[in-house]
């Protein structure tokens, strides 16, 4: 179910059950794993988003990643109901490495002024300054 010919592509039951005004959701096979949505919908996207994010960091710490339970031999309790969540480990490897992060930059106060006038875009022109200097 995980990743029968293909470890980019990860299949993990979910149980989904209501708490209050939410929907609770909780991967059995990977503790810790547990997200809520107020929606089906929201449930749903926020599931995915939780077993992409322990499977990234998961493979990106070494940890030994578990083997799913199949689908039908999740057990469950009144009121919960099983479903299955796939994510594409490829995607999600590839959108981390082009995750943009904030930097704080310090230069002196009339070059920022003489940047603001022209409007310039500071992201940018780091962006190119280092790509130059580290010849990428």
């Amino acid at each position: 179910m995980a990743s029968r010919g293909n470890k980019d592509i990860r299949t993990y039951p979910a149980i989904f059950s209501r708490s209050g005004k939410n929907i609770a959701v909780e991967f059995p096979d990977l503790p810790g794993c547990a997200t809520f949505g107020t929606s089906e919908a929201e449930a749903v996207a926020r599931a995915k988003e939780a077993l992409e994010g322990f499977l990234y960091y998961s493979e990106r710490d070494g940890d030994v990643i578990p083997v799913p339970t199949p689908f039908d031999k999740v057990q469950v309790r009144p009121g919960e109901a099983v479903s299955l969540v796939t994510v594409r480990m490829d995607i999600v490897r590839e959108e981390e490495a082009n995750k943009s992060v904030t930097k704080s930059v310090t230069l002196p106060n009339w070059l920022n002024k003489l940047a603001m006038e022209a409007k310039l875009n500071f992201s940018g022109i780091l962006q190119e300054g280092l790509k130059k200097k580290l010849g990428v």
